[in-house]
């Protein structure tokens, strides 16, 4: 299994990216994918996780109304959309798949993890 993210990138507060994560040899049966975050000196946080048929998105408080997670027809690519970011929201981005068939935010139920996407939100 091998996951690849990519679109991180530096806005300004108030902005917007959209991160992708590619997916390659996904173990039949997975049916939940996540976005995690860690800022530098923090532990990981959870952001959110889609159930992939039929595309269901499950948020943490911090980012519910202003990301949304979302995948393609070919559900090889899972998506974060990300709107009116804030400085908080600045850290390395993670796709993961978890090996639980029930929407998680423990990183101990993912376990496949991309390398990661750098998202930084500053004026």
């Amino acid at each position: 299994v091998q996951l690849v993210e990519f679109g991180g990138d530096s806005v300004e507060p108030g902005g917007s990216l959209r991160l992708s994560c590619e997916v390659f040899g996904l173990p039949a049966g997975r049916r939940f994918m996540s976005w995690f975050r860690q800022a530098p000196g923090k532990s990981r946080e959870y952001v959110a996780t889609i159930l992939r048929d039929p595309g269901w998105g499950y948020y943490s408080a911090s980012v519910r109304d202003r990301f949304t997670i979302s995948q393609d027809n070919a559900k090889r690519m899972v998506y974060l959309q990300m709107d009116n970011l804030k400085p908080e929201d600045t850290g390395m981005y993670y796709c993961a798949v978890a090996h639980v068939d029930y929407s998680s935010s423990q990183s101990a139920d993912h376990d496949y993890w991309g390398q990661g996407t750098q998202v930084t939100v500053s004026s």
